[in-house]
């Protein structure tokens, strides 16, 4: 969304020797699956890249099909901030909501 677009431009604009952020799932959490987001200087072999307004996001091979159709967002309110990701092949979360399942 435009609004995780500014975001990550803003979180680059201090780290010039990163290209963009990479985002893949790992086993975590009491439900399966949490996700992960990390600065990156390169792009992986098999990473799928997509770019948006000149910010590039790297997809690590095995979240390829996890994140398949995912819109990533950045909300803010009173109390928080946080990246969201809208995804359409979750099956069920935790009460928590820091975990999903496929």
């Amino acid at each position: 969304t435009p609004s995780a677009v500014d975001k990550i431009k803003k979180l680059l604009k201090d780290k010039p020797e990163h290209v963009g952020v990479k985002v893949g799932v790992r086993t975590r959490g009491c439900n399966g699956l949490s996700y992960t987001l990390e600065y990156t200087k390169t792009k992986g072999d098999s990473d799928e890249e997509v770019v948006q307004d000149g910010v590039r996001v790297f997809i690590e091979k095995k979240a390829q099909l996890t994140l398949l159709g995912t819109e990533m967002d950045y909300m803010e309110d009173k109390l928080s901030s946080e990246f969201v990701f809208n995804n359409p092949n979750i099956k069920g979360t935790c009460g928590c909501g820091e975990s999903f399942n496929i």
